[in-house]
């Protein structure tokens, strides 16, 4: 009769550990950009991009006030906190992106050859834009 009445406290503290992953996550995600690729630190749905799945030809600062077509407009497994947007989205255009957004007016939009796009909010989108695309094939 214990476990029964234990379960719920379990699933209560799982919930919780994830939500103040989310929101350490969202203070202290960091995008890099090496010879080798793009790698995402973050919470859960951090990960490297090679080099070779960079599409140059798209990367693009965007202001998402501007640009209604890469809004997120569907969560298929991630974390939507006002502020803060993690993980796998649908965008208005259909298209299946990672997201990690803190400042939707100073986003950076990165096509990849893998089937998905990254939306990312870099400190400094500009530098980061000229980055991903000297790597980018």
């Amino acid at each position: 009769m214990w476990i029964v009445a234990l379960l719920p406290l379990v699933v209560v503290a799982i919930v919780g550990a994830l939500m103040i992953m989310s929101l350490v996550a969202s203070r202290t995600a960091r995008f890099e950009v090496s010879s080798d690729g793009l790698r995402l630190r973050g919470d859960l749905y951090g990960r490297f991009i090679p080099a070779h799945e960079l599409r140059r030809d798209g990367v693009a600062s965007v202001d998402l006030a501007t640009r209604p077509d890469l809004r997120p407009r569907r969560r298929t497994f991630g974390t939507g906190l006002p502020g803060y947007r993690a993980g796998w989205f649908r965008l208005q255009n259909g298209e299946k992106a990672l997201l990690y957004l803190t400042d939707q007016r100073r986003a950076v939009y990165v096509p990849t050859t893998a089937g998905y796009s990254v939306l990312v909010s870099p400190r400094n989108p500009e530098a980061f834009v000229e980055a991903v695309r000297k790597v980018a094939q």
